[in-house]
């Protein structure tokens, strides 16, 4: 017997088995009205009545659906409302510059956009049939009691697209289905020792390769999920300490925001011996996770993967072997990248790029058959990423083949800062590239060279940046320079220009 699967399954599943349990705790402190506490029978009443409401538009199987929102219980229900009934849903990184939205919006063509009451300005001059201020909007829902059309589950039809940065300017949407999240969900849940005992912190964004599947996972297994809309280091104690946290999801950055909101903590650090924190974007120092595990109490997971793999291609957890190692001994075991989840298959190439072959693989990139045609390659796909795989089969990634930098968990194109910087008129020539940084794994150097005659600084460079790019984009150093080393044929070597700032390190990515 073979049954679709579906995002469904694991809003149905709650509904029916713990339908009375608290499943969402909505951010209390956001400019539009708090949903407050929903039990899991009330959220899926809820996505029940945005999918009938998208049914009273017009708005068919298959439509894009998109939504710009910091962490919300209106963003969460969307993954079951939206993907739920049939339609694909287009969560939108909210740093985001107005004109980056409107490409997207453009790009997937979503005839439906809801939007944060703080964001509206970003979307004003966005032509799309129906847009909706969350919380302030509720004609967004149906009226109670309405019941959505039956939707016929296909695990092969697109449920996301989700926009990220690549090697070009323009970002590409990744098509994940219902069998990508499907699998993704519910071998992360496995691998990360989920239960209905758990309470689940939204420190991820929900939009980032959709809060990484925990919104499926978690509501699949019952677990209460409590949303943060931004990120604090002291408020994520606060809540820990408040609700009974026992996992979250984090870049780097944001550990080194709690342990830093520890220093000044009166009393026991909340959540000492229940937390375990998974983390991912970027390996974190061998003494970040020391520190995590000392100082906080909590236990360190990291994992590996891309938004184009759902994400989860390799998980590293602590295992009964390594309970005796030293501190030092165990963290430098964890920073790596980890083993394969069940159903990945993992291998690395001749030029040491690896390459990945599982069910979490995207379908493709939403309108470009040509970067669908570079990334799967014979039934593998090609990550861009260089790593080698130990004898124990743990993968650790040492270079990004890839033009990308991320910084706090977020991808940067470089070529996009480089466009960004060469529309200076002062500028003549740029290299972007990612160095070291304790808090952010990378941070954005450019490398300059003026126009002869012409001047600036750096304090006025990387304002040019701020102002047409998100701010996360922009570089945090400038370095001016003569010379950019080239090859013969004029490209820029990257690596060699790469290669001091990262001198000393073990791997040329952090």
């Amino acid at each position: 017997m073979i049954v679709p699967f579906s995002v469904n399954d694991f809003i149905e599943r709650a509904a029916g088995v713990y339908g009375d349990r608290i499943g969402a705790i909505d951010e209390p402190d956001q400019p539009a009205t708090s949903l407050g506490r929903l039990t899991y029978r009330e959220l899926h009443a809820l996505a029940q009545r945005q999918a009938a409401r998208l049914d009273e538009m017009g708005i068919e199987v298959g439509d894009r659906v998109a939504v710009l929102s910091h962490n919300s219980a209106r963003l969460l229900t969307s993954f079951f409302g939206v993907c739920g009934s049939g339609r694909v849903l287009v969560p939108i990184n909210f740093r985001l510059r107005p004109d980056e939205i409107s490409y997207i919006v453009a790009h997937c063509g979503a005839r439906v956009l809801y939007v944060d009451p703080e964001l509206v300005d970003s979307v004003k001059s966005i032509d799309v049939e129906h847009t909706f201020v969350l919380g302030e909007d509720e004609s967004m829902f149906a009226a109670e009691g309405t019941e959505p059309r039956a939707w016929e589950p296909d695990e092969n039809a697109t449920a996301t697209i989700n926009y990220t940065s690549g090697t070009t300017a323009r970002p590409k949407g990744v098509q994940l289905t219902h069998r990508n999240l499907w699998t993704n969900a519910v071998t992360f849940g496995l691998h990360a020792g989920v239960s209905d005992r758990d309470v689940y912190l939204h420190t991820l964004p929900m939009f980032h390769a959709n809060g990484w599947g925990m919104p499926f996972a978690m509501t699949g297994l019952g677990v209460p999920q409590v949303v943060l809309r931004k990120v604090d280091g002291a408020e994520i104690l606060r809540r820990v300490e408040q609700h009974g946290v026992t996992v979250m999801c984090a870049a780097p950055a944001v550990a080194a925001a709690v342990l830093e909101a520890a220093q000044g903590w009166e009393g026991e650090i909340p959540g000492r011996d229940k937390v375990r924190i998974i983390m991912a974007g970027a390996p974190p120092p061998t003494k970040t996770v020391v520190r995590v595990q000392e100082e906080l109490g909590w236990e360190f997971m990291q994992i590996y993967g891309l938004t184009e793999t759902s994400p989860l291609l390799t998980v590293n957890r602590a295992r009964a072997e390594w309970d005796d190692l030293p501190p030092e001994e165990l963290a430098a075991k964890l920073v790596r990248a980890g083993a394969p989840a069940v159903g990945v298959r993992l291998r690395t190439d001749e030029h040491g790029e690896v390459l990945a072959r599982s069910n979490v693989i995207l379908d493709g990139y939403w309108e470009r058959p040509d970067e669908t045609g570079k990334a799967l390659v014979d039934g593998w796909f090609h990550t861009g990423d260089g790593g080698v795989i130990g004898d124990d089969g743990y993968l650790s990634i040492s270079d990004r083949k890839k033009d990308v930098i991320i910084t706090g968990g977020e991808n940067v194109s470089s070529i996009e800062v480089e466009d960004v910087l060469f529309s200076h008129p002062a500028v003549s020539e740029v290299a972007v590239i990612g160095v070291p940084s304790e808090k952010w794994g990378e941070t954005i150097k450019a490398l300059v060279v003026l126009a002869d005659g012409q001047q600036a600084d750096e304090a006025e460079l990387i304002a040019w940046c701020k102002d047409k790019a998100a701010g996360y984009k922009a570089p945090t150093s400038i370095e001016f320079r003569d010379e950019l080393a080239r090859t013969a044929t004029g490209k820029l070597q990257k690596f060699k220009l790469r290669q001091p700032y990262w001198e000393g390190q073990d791997r040329q990515v952090n």
